[in-house]
């Protein structure tokens, strides 16, 4: 057994950073060793250093096959220079924002070497130095307080053990009192930083001494595991569920659990409630998942109890509008179908691709517009919504913007007090509808109004916790209008046909791409190795679609992909088709990603200052390394980002079906193999299908698609929607 290299202590004057990465500050620099004046090569992480600092750095000495001898860095901190010439050269060096050599010489001269004590304690003193004024003054103050609480913040989580690419957020959000906070109580990060998350600051609270059963660190475990029960779809978590994960991840014990939750409870932050279900156990709400899931059930009972004011139209006439304003002859279901909703305060509309659905929608609209009413369209995401648009040629919104969003603290403007104004509002894609989501919208909704939801609701859940449309007509309190009909130029689409014998349990029509009919719309290539797999991606994407169908590559086709991991899962095929898609040179570098100008990228997360949305993919169309910001087109719309903002963001020439809800592309590559089985459902392999208009090639393992066609029992969502909404 190898025994671990023994640390060794460097000192030195920083030459020259040859390299720094600005998101995880993995830095490669040259120092000068005080001792023997030697220069040395330095590589680690390392933040908020400059060239003409003083470091004292511990590390181990390793040989690199390419670049020889290096020293890596385990921790290091900055030693303040003690001689003249040395503060001088330091001052000189502008590590101190404010100093420049002017000014260095002129604080030199007055000071001596109580120059950097003047800076910290007596920083009026300052104002003695010919041209410092009170701005310059508080400049040189700032960034002194900026670079030491830099410098603390590094060390802390250096001893913690934790990735000091945080230190930069950690600044942004804290500021110079970054290290006092975390130390005061680091679980207060898993709040203020999200993206920090429990685990880390869990690290560094432990790191600083705080007991495993500190009453802080049991409450933030619990909220902890809570949030990630929800980021799983959940809407609650039975209880003995979550003692039993805080037990086993976190090695706290069950009575002291148990309290906690209790406290939680008192404190508002959790609700507790005897199990819907009328079982024993009891369920756990995370405040406002358990206020909006309260919330919908109340308000859609309020709503559907307003009587409906009877309507003079009838089939004939339904027809006969319609056809004057859309010039589309409806069918029979479609018919009876829009005059019953028409008789309904909420109506739910739901079918499979090539039922109609979109030709309801129309026609939905159409009718209320010949009563003379004011319709609002709208749907989960900025892609449906533009999609909707197109088809009813009306304006539709992003449920988000149809609500006002306020894009500084995300509350929304349209609410029970401040109600839209509209007398029915039809929401596509509502299988995409979440709880918080709905909750908002409902409240929204005026009593006098129209509710008019459509969806497949046998496409995957949303992807924010719950189930709501699935719930809703589980429920049976609104009406369903389900459409069972494939319309006859439907029926020409291998897509569409082979969606429904999927939703059905049985084999798609399988054909290849050497068959010699001619070109389709849906092509089968078998193959099981996943290494041959990528490489035939990649030549989809950069030869046979574009040169065949005349798709081009980065707008008008999407590889879609069951999971992130492995190499047909969406974080490897990003790399090699980014790889062969986009040859600009790279500009951004993160963890394990990089970024270019040019590259397809999706936001992860609803921003509501940005004005930015999950699921929303853009075109990165610059980057500013001086000013470290990159910008985003979404839409013909430039959104900025930090560097630090990166994890806002993924490459997106490969995304997940998850991710691909309420969107179309012309051609979806699908790799499916057996490496996916733990997702392989067949929801998830109809959503998949469901996403290409023009092209769907999947490649994998007949094995791969017969798991999937035949596990129809995907994993269960705790909700108590559909309880609520029946309980009288």
């Amino acid at each position: 057994m190898n025994k671990p290299l023994p640390t060794t202590i460097l000192e030195g004057e920083l030459e020259r950073i040859t390299y720094f990465n600005a998101e995880n500050h993995y830095t490669i620099a040259k120092l000068k060793t005080s001792k023997t004046k030697s220069i040395v090569t330095i590589v680690g992480t390392m933040s908020a250093v400059k060239a003409g600092q003083f470091l004292k750095i511990e590390g181990i000495w390793e040989i690199h096959p390419k670049y020889g001898q290096q020293f890596k860095i385990k921790a290091y901190k900055e030693t303040l220079p003690a001689t003249i010439d040395g503060i001088k050269k330091y001052l000189k060096s502008g590590i101190v924002k404010g100093i420049g050599p002017s000014t260095a010489e002129k604080m030199i001269n007055h000071f001596k070497t109580e120059v950097f004590e003047i800076i910290e304690k007596y920083p009026e003193k300052l104002l003695e130095i010919e041209g410092i004024g009170d701005a310059k003054a508080a400049l040189i103050c700032n960034a002194w307080k900026y670079n030491h609480a830099a410098r603390g913040l590094m060390q802390l989580l250096q001893e913690a053990g934790v990735k000091t690419s945080y230190c930069a957020k950690m600044l942004k959000q804290y500021g110079t009192d970054a290290v006092d906070v975390i130390r005061n109580d680091p679980y207060r990060m898993t709040i203020d930083i999200p993206s920090i998350g429990f685990y880390f600051a869990d690290r560094i609270a432990l790191n600083l001494g705080v007991s495993s059963d500190d009453p802080r660190r049991v409450k933030a475990c619990i909220i902890h595991v809570m949030q990630q029960f929800t980021n799983e779809g959940h809407v609650f978590a039975y209880e003995h569920q979550l003692i039993e994960h805080c037990q086993r991840l976190y090695q706290l014990e069950p009575d002291i659990i148990g309290y906690s939750i209790e406290t939680l409870a008192a404190e508002k932050e959790l609700v507790i409630e005897n199990a819907l279900d009328s079982s024993e156990n009891r369920i756990i709400y995370l405040k406002e998942f358990h206020q909006a899931e309260n919330g919908i059930s109340n308000r859609l009972k309020a709503l559907m109890s307003v009587p409906v004011t009877p309507h003079s139209i009838d089939a004939e006439r339904i027809s006969t509008e319609v056809q004057k304003k859309l010039a589309i002859a409806l069918s029979k279901e479609q018919v009876d179908a829009l005059e019953k909703i028409l008789s309904h305060r909420v109506a739910i509309i739901t079918g499979g691709p090539g039922t109609g659905k979109t030709t309801l929608i129309r026609s939905v609209n159409a009718i209320f517009e010949v009563f003379g009413k004011r319709v609002l369209l709208a749907a989960p995401t900025g892609r449906a919504a533009r999609r909707l648009s197109e088809v009813t040629r009306s304006e539709a919104k992003t449920i988000h913007r149809l609500l006002g969003v306020n894009f500084q603290d995300g509350q929304f403007h349209k609410n029970k007090d401040n109600p839209l104004d509209a007398d029915a509002v039809i929401i596509d894609e509502a299988s995409m509808l979440d709880t918080l989501l709905m909750f908002h919208l409902i409240n929204a909704i005026p009593m006098t109004a129209a509710l008019v939801l459509v969806g497949d609701v046998f496409q995957l859940p949303s992807i924010g916790p719950g189930n709501v449309l699935s719930d809703m007509i589980k429920s049976a309190q609104a009406p369903v209008f389900y459409l069972k009909k494939i319309f006859r130029q439907a029926h020409k689409s291998p897509i569409i046909l082979n969606a429904h014998r999927i939703r059905n349990g049985e084999l798609p029509v399988l054909k290849s791409m050497d068959d010699p009919e001619g070109l389709s719309e849906f092509y089968f290539l078998e193959q099981g190795d996943p290494n041959r797999v990528v490489s035939t991606i990649v030549e989809l994407c950069t030869k046979t679609i574009p040169e065949t169908f005349s798709f081009d590559p980065m707008q008008d086709v999407q590889v879609l992909t069951p999971m992130h991991k492995g190499l047909v899962g969406t974080t490897y095929l990003n790399q090699v088709l980014q790889k062969a898609l986009n040859p600009n040179p790279v500009m951004v570098e993160t963890t394990g990603t990089t970024f270019k100008v040019g590259d397809k990228v999706m936001h992860l997360k609803n921003n509501y200052q940005k004005d930015v949305f999950n699921g929303d993919i853009g075109t990165i169309n610059a980057v500013d390394i001086k000013e470290h910001i990159f910008s985003v087109d979404y839409y013909g719309r430039t959104v900025n980002y930090d560097f630090t903002e990166t994890d806002e963001v993924s490459l997106a020439y490969a995304i997940s079906v998850h991710k691909s809800q309420g969107s179309e592309y012309s051609a979806v590559i699908l790799p499916i193999m057996v490496q996916h089985y733990v997702l392989l459902q067949r929801n998830l392999l109809y959503t998949a299908i469901t996403r290409g208009k023009h092209l769907v090639i999947i490649i994998g393992t007949k094995k791969a698609l017969t798991i999937a066609l035949k596990n129809d029992m995907p994993k269960k969502r705790l909700s108590g929607l559909a309880f609520r909404l029946m309980k009288n």
